[in-house]
């Protein structure tokens, strides 16, 4: 929106050019979303203190949990509102990718505040039956996946890129889609799961998120995506702008959620911020540097699986609960040291993730 009007009023003040770069307008996104989360933060907290939307803790966990009951929760929405002003104001509205990841994002959103609104709200437990959560998660994920491949006008933009390999891009096809499903669907999830202590999942976002818009820069640009062997994808670069929004937002809503926690994130900031990530990822051809620098996530959803899948087979559990950060707490960490520990794993790699631009 604001590209629109600087482009237009450059003819008689020449220091708008400035709007064009889009390192610029990604430093002016990120801004805006922390200065919109942190303004509106104390009054989206107090209006989910009066709805009543209280986190609901579980019996058989840490006990050290039974304080945050009550604690106002659907803070995500926050963040979507954050990113969502953020992005239309300081992103190219002309931009395809633009509108997908904002498209998903929003409707991934959707479904998780519906599921948080009938569980905390109307105080149904069931909330949205899984069955159909996963149904409208697919319905989204395998949606933006066809709308990319059907647009797409570069064979680089579909094909899957290997890290540390300069001249190994692997021709998909249709297998594009299922990849870019999975990845949407499953990042979304994976994020959700590990969204269960205070600042877990939003600090880890903020980095994969800051991490990809670099990508993205790199990758909207011919010059450095020639010289450092990345796959080079026009128009790619405003992702960065909508990264910058969401770190912008996420740094903002962790003022709020960092231990102890004001507000929790829920599923509708969860599910929408690891469906966005997947966007992303799968715009600048980077779903496996994804998962590395995600390596977190990716973590905590394999924790579940693994206990789910040995306690089926053999009638034991690996963890003593999972997702894992649940067993360290179990294990007698202090949730501050489980938290912390975490994000540092996080930041190691995400600088390996970053690292694969020069190991080629």
């Amino acid at each position: 929106m604001l590209l629109e009007l600087a482009d237009w009023m450059a003819r008689h003040y020449t220091a708008l050019h400035l709007f064009q770069y889009i390192t610029f307008r990604t430093i002016m996104a990120a801004l805006t979303a922390l200065s919109v989360s942190l303004l509106l933060g104390p009054a989206m907290i107090r209006r989910l203190a009066a709805l009543k939307a209280g986190q609901v803790v579980r019996s058989d966990g840490p006990q050290t949990h039974l304080v945050k009951a009550g604690t106002p929760t659907m803070g995500g929405t926050l963040i979507l509102f954050a990113v969502t002003i953020s992005t239309l104001l300081w992103a190219d509205l002309h931009n395809r990718y633009v509108w997908v990841v904002l498209g998903v994002m929003l409707a991934f959103g959707v479904i998780g505040f519906y599921d948080d609104y009938r569980k905390l709200v109307l105080k149904d437990s069931r909330g949205l039956a899984s069955r159909w959560k996963y149904f409208w998660q697919s319905v989204f994920g395998l949606g933006a996946a066809l709308f990319l491949y059907y647009t797409h006008q570069l064979p680089a933009e579909t094909a899957l890129y290997v890290p540390l390999f300069k001249q190994v891009a692997l021709p998909l096809g249709l297998a594009f889609v299922v990849i870019a499903y999975f990845i949407i669907v499953g990042f979304s999830n994976a994020v959700n799961l590990t969204d269960g202590l205070d600042g877990l999942a939003i600090m880890p976002s903020v980095l994969v998120s800051g991490a990809l818009g670099v990508f993205a820069y790199l990758a909207g640009n011919r010059v450095f995506s020639e010289y450092l062997g990345i796959p080079s994808i026009p128009g790619a670069g405003e992702m960065a702008v909508y990264c910058g929004a969401l770190a912008g937002a996420g740094l903002g809503f962790l003022w709020f959620n960092t231990y102890p926690a004001q507000v929790f994130m829920g599923d509708v900031g969860a599910l929408a911020i690891g469906a966005a990530l997947g966007v992303v990822a799968v715009i600048v051809r980077q779903e496996i540097v994804l998962l590395v620098m995600g390596g977190v996530f990716v973590m905590e959803t394999a924790s579940v699986m693994l206990q789910v899948a040995s306690f089926k087979l053999r009638g034991k559990r690996i963890f003593r609960m999972a997702p894992v950060h649940h067993h360290f707490e179990l294990k007698g960490w202090p949730e501050t040291r489980v938290i912390v520990r975490f994000w540092i794993i996080s930041v190691v790699l995400v600088l390996v993730g970053l690292a694969t631009l020069k190991v080629r």
